[in-house]
């Protein structure tokens, strides 16, 4: 893998993981369209690590908030009706079924799933239901009013990503806007969530990346993951403060048309 490679998939995978496009889609197709070797999963694993610096980094003040409201909470054994002692105990609980999916499927995760067809198929497909959800949403609710069965519809949501295409910000996104979270909300409930998802398939890949060295292409892809990241969330909080996800659905409509249209230009 070259440098340049190296950095657009960086870039690809710090936007793709957090605006609702796809991020593991993204890291398949943009080799296979260009005739690259597929970097493999540890590749992506990697890259994941530099969202994983980069929702940390956005979200610090949040997280050294949530960290003492849980242990708080631990100490007197009592939540109550504390914002903060809810909402990491949703996002510990959210995080369970898309921790139990990826275990069970890592095996498809990296042969199977990662199928073009597939890819494209669910790039158009979640792109409709995001676009519909999207438009029938009170979006009336703001994170604070996330209830228990509120968190465990988008965790469940979040397990399905665990194919590419899906999108880990889109589906939870889409899950929170169904159960009626504002725009903004739902963004930011899906950020705070990726943190442990992605913390946890980095611990358990942390031995592949090591044994296959973190050589100048993965840093780099890692930095450029990280910086990319950053600005992903910053700027899609903003964005969707005003606007609708629209922009994302027809984003993912034309990725889908693409892949679909290559298909069958190389295979006939």
């Amino acid at each position: 893998m070259t440098i340049i490679q190296s950095i657009v998939l960086g870039i690809v995978q710090g936007l793709g993981e957090f605006l609702p496009i796809s991020s593991s889609a993204h890291l398949v197709i943009v080799p296979w369209l260009f005739n690259w070797e597929d970097p493999g999963l540890s590749f992506d694993v990697a890259l994941h690590l530099g969202t994983l610096f980069a929702v940390l980094f956005y979200f610090w003040k949040d997280w050294i908030r949530l960290i003492k409201s849980f242990f708080a909470s631990l100490s007197e054994r009592k939540i109550g009706d504390d914002v903060d002692r809810r909402l990491v105990w949703f996002i510990l609980i959210a995080s369970v079924p898309g921790a139990a999916i990826g275990y069970l499927f890592e095996k498809q995760a990296e042969t199977i799933f990662r199928n073009p067809w597939l890819i494209a198929i669910m790039m158009i497909f979640m792109g409709g239901v995001l676009f519909y959800i999207d438009r029938k949403s009170s979006k009336k609710n703001p994170m604070s009013k996330i209830t228990l069965v509120d968190s465990l519809i988008i965790g469940i949501s979040q397990a399905f990503a665990i194919i590419p295409g899906v999108s880990r910000s889109g589906a939870t996104i889409t899950a929170a806007l169904w159960r009626n979270l504002d725009r903004e909300s739902a963004a930011r409930f899906s950020f705070l969530l990726s943190t442990p998802i992605i913390a946890g398939a980095g611990l358990l890949k942390i031995k592949a990346i090591l044994n296959s060295g973190l050589d100048i292409t993965s840093i780099t892809g890692i930095l450029f993951s990280t910086l990319f990241g950053f600005l992903s969330i910053k700027y899609l909080l903003k964005f969707v403060q005003t606007r609708s996800y629209d922009l994302f659905v027809y984003y993912r409509l034309i990725f889908g048309l693409i892949v679909l249209a290559t298909l069958i230009l190389r295979y006939n």
